[in-house]
């Protein structure tokens, strides 16, 4: 339902949502704490707006420099429970000695490093701490590659509560410390974040804490979403042609998606016309070979680390998700060799003067293959996501 006030202020306008199965559309109450759906075989649970026409742009709250902008659209039902640490709002950079280099009209970045413990994880973990915290949540448990472990501790941190974070030992060291200094209790595990997420639900057996997994609850999606609105907004509504996007767990592929369908309903944009390619290592493909008819699904998919922690995930919970991301925007999946990921950094780095996460430099060796093989072209407006700063995996690197 929509409920507008009489007022001519437009921004006083509140949208409810739904919680419901994404698979097989079973409700849940969003007044209670869920994770996901037990009706179906365990598939997420989303967040549904009631969406219309009505709502104009003049919901966006223009004051504001993070992605609480986008609040309205946000499930959180009171401020008072926001733990924000000023994530989002980064900026959209042209590449334009890259572009030269490539032979290409226009290549842009999105810059996800300039997020609280520098990468994109921030968005998604501030949106579901803040709402375990509305929810009554005292602690919370993550399996990670890295990244995230960081953001839950530095979010729990911020809002009181209680933060365990289990991490694979291959780790680099900088990730491990970043979750200490933030006072989480860090559990190291010999193996992949598949194996970590075993120790979670052993942990969870007995232990009143709160997963707060990829997918495996329905807020990190929704700050993950915000990603698609600024690129959105910072474009002035006009979306780019082709996005490449590192995809592990799949979470901000997703809800970029998810945000552009959420602007379609309400009229801020007439067509999506942008292309998902989601990038993998060629360590740990999943989502490729199930793309490829290699597998049936990812549920058996064994992988091996990769120098691009991030895209470590062999059995990633909602690549259902993912795959349709795809096949509604006519886009695709590949897989990126631990080399070229390391030489993509440095090139990105003496090119553009970023040292972008390996995750992030994996889209630039994507680029080139699309380009060579004719699944893009040279005059379309072309967008990375640079998941984060390269800063934290420095130790993986000889420069």
């Amino acid at each position: 339902m929509i409920t507008e006030f009489l007022n001519i202020d437009a921004k006083a306008i509140t949208i409810d949502y739904v919680l419901s199965c994404h698979a097989c559309g079973h409700p849940y109450y969003k007044n209670q704490l869920n994770s996901f759906c037990t009706q179906c075989g365990k598939s997420p649970i989303e967040v549904q707006f009631q969406l219309s026409p009505l709502i104009s742009k003049n919901v966006i709250d223009q004051k504001e420099r993070s992605m609480w902008r986008y609040a309205k659209l946000l499930p959180l039902l009171h401020t008072s429970n926001r733990v924000s640490l000023g994530e989002g709002y980064t900026p959209i950079l042209n590449m334009d000695r890259m572009a030269d280099r490539l032979g290409l009209d226009q290549l842009l970045i999105k810059d996800e490093s300039f997020n609280p413990t520098g990468s994109f994880k921030a968005r998604g973990l501030s949106m579901a701490v803040s709402k375990a915290k509305e929810l009554g949540v005292e602690a919370c448990i993550v399996p990670t590659a890295g990244n995230a472990g960081g953001a839950l501790s530095a979010y729990c941190a911020k809002a009181g509560m209680k933060s365990i974070v289990v991490m694979p030992t291959h780790t680099p060291e900088a990730f491990k410390k970043e979750c200490k200094a933030f006072g989480a209790e860090l559990i190291l595990v010999d193996g992949l974040i598949n194996d970590c997420a075993n120790v979670v639900a052993n942990i969870k057996k007995d232990n009143n804490y709160f997963d707060i997994s990829t997918m495996k609850e329905p807020y990190r999606l929704e700050g993950k979403k915000t990603l698609g609105y600024e690129i959105a907004e910072q474009l002035n509504w006009e979306l780019p042609d082709v996005i490449l996007y590192p995809a592990g767990g799949g979470t901000g592929l997703i809800g970029i998606w998810k945000a552009f369908k959420e602007m379609q309903q309400m009229g801020w944009v007439k067509e999506i016309p942008t292309k998902m390619i989601a990038v993998q290592a060629e360590n740990c493909r999943p989502l490729v070979d199930t793309f490829n008819g290699l597998q049936e699904n990812c549920t058996t998919y064994q992988g091996a680390p990769s120098i691009a922690n991030g895209l470590a995930v062999p059995q990633p919970f909602a690549e259902k998700m993912m795959l349709e991301v795809l096949a509604q925007s006519n886009g695709l999946a590949l897989a990126i060799s631990e080399t070229e990921i390391s030489a993509c950094v440095k090139e990105i780095a003496a090119t553009e003067g970023m040292l972008v996460a390996p995750e992030g430099a994996a889209l630039l060796a994507a680029l080139k293959l699309l380009l060579k093989n004719g699944q893009i072209n040279s005059s379309q407006k072309i967008l990375l996501l640079n998941t984060g700063s390269c800063y934290k995996y420095l130790d993986s690197f000889d420069f």
